[in-house]
């Protein structure tokens, strides 16, 4: 029986799209036996891999890491004799050991339990391909330095959820491994209660909708996720949203998650014709309505400078805490770039006929 390295099971956990991926890098690779009865191909690599449990093989299935003859398969591939199974991954092996860095932290809430912090735009959760250092796990680990009872590096504490890089808010942090697995409990059963606050592209007609749709990584782009209508494909997800705000040629939305994939909220509103405001990824970065006018071009660049990134923004948070069975319940502000960029929509419209 060949094994995986011992880091392998952490990278496979760990495939969230952090940066442009200009190549794959192999972890593991076997050739299948002769005489090799037909099997799942996530059955046959949870035989094989050491400490890596069968949901963790089918997710870096469902992202394109798993591979049989040079090309992506998923979970439910019958392994044949004399197939070449890879495992690839989006970056280099690397150590997974996390090393303190004295990085500021906005912590709303901290108890011996938990903490809740307030993550800005641009800083990067966990390490990863490209971020090794410098993200929200290595302040994390500063932080907690002198907590005898918290070890940066076991799994069973730390983040409970995520938010990509570029969107700023509120995240949830468990401090014991009993915290981590009921927080983790209430993230899967889905009673944590989650609103974010979005800009978006075009006017949004209807005052509220639900976006259903399986989210899975976009063959043609690796490190965009998109919606597909065949039930076999990608994971189940549900976001309600509500207008807020009507700014002409762009709305303010309140996005309620019912489930927690990967670039939800951003992959559901463009699924309805509506991506986010300068989110790059999606194309939210170019002029998607309005004139085309030299001065309203040059006010939309402008609006891109003031808010260089998605304008999302992971506004509340409410659980029930794991300890005490209270009810906990966070709101945060919105984020400067994010208040100057809806300030300067409705200067625009209160002093311009869109007509």
């Amino acid at each position: 029986m060949q094994e995986l390295p011992d880091d392998i099971e952490n990278d496979i956990d760990d495939i969230e799209p952090v940066g442009d991926i200009a190549e794959l890098y192999e972890h593991f690779r076997v050739v299948v036996d002769k005489g090799q009865a037909l099997v799942r191909v996530d059955k046959y690599l949870f035989d094989r891999i050491v400490n890596a449990s069968r949901n963790r093989i089918q997710k870096a299935a469902e992202a394109g890491f798993v591979m049989v003859n040079d090309k992506p398969v998923k979970s439910s591939y019958k392994v044949k004799p004399l197939d070449v199974i890879t495992v690839m991954m989006d970056r280099p092996r690397y150590e997974n050991e996390v090393i303190p860095e004295d990085i500021p932290l906005n912590i709303v809430y901290e108890d011996k339990y938990l903490m809740v912090v307030n993550k800005p735009a641009g800083l990067v959760v966990h390490p990863g391909h490209g971020n090794y250092s410098g993200t929200l796990v290595n302040a994390l680990a500063w932080h907690l330095q002198d907590d005898p009872d918290y070890d940066v590096n076991d799994p069973r504490v730390g983040l409970v959820h995520r938010i990509d890089k570029d969107t700023s808010g509120l995240l949830v942090i468990a401090k014991t491994p009993d915290a981590k697995t009921h927080l983790g409990l209430q993230f899967f059963n889905k009673t944590t209660k989650r609103q974010y606050r979005a800009l978006v592209w075009g006017l949004v007609e209807k005052d509220e909708g639900t976006i259903v749709g399986n989210l899975a990584r976009n063959p043609r782009d690796r490190m965009q996720m998109a919606v597909f209508s065949d039930p076999e494909i990608g994971k189940h997800a549900v976001t309600h949203y509500r207008v807020l705000e009507r700014l002409g040629y762009v709305t303010l939305v309140e996005c309620i998650l019912e489930t927690g994939r990967t670039h939800q909220i951003r992959v559901h509103m463009k699924h309805i014709g509506h991506v986010l405001f300068n989110d790059e990824r999606y194309g939210g970065h170019e002029i998607l309505k309005g004139t085309h006018f030299s001065k309203y071009k040059q006010f939309v660049n402008n609006c891109f400078d003031i808010c260089p990134r998605q304008a999302l923004h992971a506004m509340t948070l409410g659980f029930i805490h794991p300890h005490t069975g209270e009810e906990m319940y966070f709101t945060s502000e919105m984020p400067e770039d994010m208040s100057q960029l809806i300030d300067k929509w409705r200067s625009y419209i209160s002093n311009r006929d869109l007509e």
